[in-house]
């Protein structure tokens, strides 16, 4: 557990386990997914303690305020030691589940189709 005073923001992501791999951490930084303190952050971006850490990835936000600094992955409890989760909980699988999908090469939809598509993704 190597402890400084900043690290990367696509590293640390990583060595606390909220992406399975340093590469999926870079890309989320690249396409906008991940904010520090409020603005976008590049992968290379320095990350302190105290800061807030947004993440958008698999499907659900989850935001962390940093408390340890780390660049090298450690095991799961002493990860869950690093950050403050605030995120709000995961969806229901219910509510995951509520999206329509569409067979493949079942054409475009209906107009009444497209209505009731709408109308579960609360258009």
């Amino acid at each position: 557990m190597a402890d400084h005073a900043s690290a990367r923001v696509d590293a640390w992501i990583w060595s606390v386990r909220l992406t399975k791999t340093r590469s999926i951490a870079a890309t989320a930084c690249r396409a906008g997914h991940v904010k520090v303190n409020g603005e976008r952050a590049k992968p290379a971006q320095p990350v302190r303690a105290g800061d807030e850490i947004r993440l958008f990835h698999a499907g659900r936000e989850r935001i962390v305020v940093v408390r340890q600094v780390l660049t090298k992955r450690v095991g799961a409890p002493a990860a869950a030691e690093a950050y403050v989760d605030n995120s709000p909980p995961p969806p229901s699988p219910v509510e995951a589940a509520a999206v329509g999908v569409r067979d493949r090469g079942a054409g475009r939809p209906t107009k009444r189709e497209r209505r009731e598509l709408n109308q579960l993704r609360g258009r």
